[in-house]
């Protein structure tokens, strides 16, 4: 009888310690920027090596329409973050820049939002953020740290709180140059004609403008430019920095063995975690520009400089699988790898080589709402509890992965907001057979651009397009004249009626429907504008974190881990990491 007793006791013990590791996994989300969904072997390339990314494909579910909620990386990593499209949180631009370029702007994500990594934090997790931030670091001062990630729920943080630039690497070029010359030119033309001007007609006597007043308005105009000069000049030591939580270890960014370093500091984290649960987002600078490889990868792929720095990524991915196994993680982990966004197809470098991805069938890239920049690849994988080797053909979104690593964590969802994003684990188990999301609004920037409806007992899902970017040149497949696409003025243009797609039969957005060509049009019309009104009811007016005022660099805020005068230099972290490398 005792014997009995004793293995019913040992029965539930076990059952409750497996219900307990199926519902409360720890996790790793692999975040590239900047792949293209054709990048990768599980979604048809066959030149490119990415065996370990494929074998998540091949040990869990490959989903093939797995949207980002946004094409550029700041407001896609908010709602990625929150479950929220951006606009809801003030990360969807009204300007022409929607996203963060200086290490010392205002704006980033607001301290009111939650975050999964908060949720998560709050159930006990480990939680760690390795790599790109992009979402903000300070408000008031340079040391208040209101939009870093330690103040958004991680413990840890290590890496960029901006983003990869040209601008961060020597000899890669600039993205800010061609913008900044078109910019100046016409100010700087008036300007001088300006007081070239008054200065003559106040020499002949037709105007006595005092001459004081002419000398501050160029004393101003010259400090204006010189300012502008010198922050250009050396935006790489002030914007390019490595972090460790609050310090700058690194200024400017060496991109000797990063991807080894980001790599290192994210198996270690798993490591010190092993008998606890923990949270994991490594976000790679991979494959921005500038692109970067280490000697081990340089000149070994079949596309480049590109395509060494995706199989360098993919190598990051298999020690990261190879630690779970490692220590027998894998079975209690749940392991999820997407893009930011679609491939950035304008990317050329100076040389002319190709430095963005390829989208595959998909039209357009990275700022379009065209499939190409928001089709991104997405694999889940967590052995025992979701399928191996199976495909989802059903809209999915980024925003998703809030709600379902939420619940999987027993934490409770937010109930004073809306959370667009929906609970994967039914899709992803079988249960359900369609998914959740049978509208996603596509948003460039903060314009409602395109609605996706994928009808209830369907097949079809339709998009509908209420402006275009206008490609330049024009047949060409992105906006290479501008280097991304823009939203709004003489960048686009506005159909009346809206252009239609039917994507599971057009994926390629190749031909728009008509009244003649497709019965339904008007009333699939009419059902997506009662979906934007009740869409657009939902939202409220919130602050604009990517307004001109958040945006531009402010002197008070900028970080500098030695001095001014020292050129904002130091290195603590190469010296650190080829110490133990040596001794090893």
């Amino acid at each position: 009888m005792r014997f009995l007793l004793f293995l019913l006791i040992y029965q539930c013990a076990i059952n409750r310690i497996n219900a307990y590791s199926a519902s409360s996994p720890s996790v790793i989300l692999l975040m590239v920027d900047d792949l293209g969904i054709g990048d990768l072997g599980c979604y048809g390339n066959r030149t490119l090596r990415t065996p370990n990314i494929d074998r998540l494909a091949e040990e869990g579910v490959t989903l093939t329409q797995h949207i980002a909620a946004s094409p550029l990386c700041t407001p896609s990593r908010a709602a990625f973050l929150t479950g929220r499209y951006p606009i809801r949180s003030g990360m969807a631009a009204f300007s022409r820049v929607g996203v963060f370029l200086f290490s010392a702007s205002s704006g980033g994500l607001p301290s009111e939002e939650m975050t999964f990594s908060k949720l998560l934090k709050k159930r006990g997790y480990a939680t760690a953020l390795i790599g790109k931030w992009h979402l903000g670091m300070n408000c008031e001062r340079s040391n208040d740290f209101c939009h870093h990630p330690l103040s958004h729920g991680f413990d840890y943080f290590y890496g960029l709180t901006v983003t990869n630039l040209r601008d961060c690497k020597p000899g890669q070029g600039s993205v800010f140059l061609k913008g900044v010359q078109k910019s100046l030119v016409i100010p700087l033309q008036i300007t001088g004609i300006t007081l070239v001007s008054l200065a003559v007609v106040h020499y002949i006597g037709l105007l006595r403008a005092p001459f004081r007043a002419l000398a501050y308005c160029f004393l101003i105009a010259t400090i204006s430019l010189v300012v502008l000069i010198l922050f250009f000049y050396n935006f790489r030591h002030l914007n390019c920095f490595l972090m460790r939580d609050h310090q700058i270890i690194q200024q400017p960014l060496s991109y000797e063995n990063l991807t080894q370093r980001l790599t290192k500091e994210a198996v270690q984290f798993i490591e010190r975690n092993t008998d606890a649960q923990f949270l994991l987002v490594l976000s790679y600078l991979h494959v921005h520009t500038a692109l970067y490889a280490s000697k081990n990868f340089r000149g070994k792929s079949k596309h480049g400089l590109y395509g060494d720095a995706v199989e360098e990524m993919d190598w990051s991915v298999g020690q990261i699988l190879d630690v779970l196994d490692k220590y027998n993680l894998s079975d209690k982990t749940l392991v999820y790898f997407t893009s930011d966004q679609g491939a950035h197809v304008e990317e050329i470098s100076s040389s002319g080589e190709v430095h963005g991805g390829y989208n595959g069938i998909y039209k357009g890239g990275k700022s379009t709402n065209w499939e190409g920049g928001i089709r991104v690849p997405g694999l889940l994988r967590w052995p025992g509890v979701i399928q191996a080797g199976a495909y989802l053909d059903e809209p999915t979104s980024n925003m998703d992965i809030f709600p379902t690593i939420v619940k999987l964590a027993e934490a409770q969802l937010p109930s004073d907001r809306i959370i667009d994003g929906h609970d994967l684990m039914p899709l992803l188990q079988g249960k359900v057979a369609q998914s959740n999301h049978e509208f996603l609004f596509h948003y460039c920037n903060a314009y409602l651009n395109a609605v996706r409806w994928h009808p209830r007992n369907s097949k079809s899902v339709w998009k509908v397009f209420f402006f275009t970017p206008n490609f330049s040149p024009e047949d060409s497949n992105g906006c290479y004249d501008s280097h991304v696409c823009f939203c709004h003025g003489r960048f686009i243009t506005w159909h009346d009626p809206p252009l239609l797609f039917d994507l599971s039969r057009d994926p390629e957005e190749k031909v728009p429907l008509t009244p003649k060509t497709e019965r339904r049009f008007y009333e699939i019309l009419r059902v997506i504008h009662l979906a934007i009104e009740n869409h657009t009811r939902s939202l409220h007016a919130v602050p604009n974190q990517l307004s001109w005022d958040n945006l531009l660099w402010k002197p008070w805020l900028q970080m500098c881990c030695s001095s001014v005068f020292q050129s904002c230099y130091c290195d603590h972290d190469s010296e650190r990491n080829l110490l133990e490398v040596n001794v090893g």
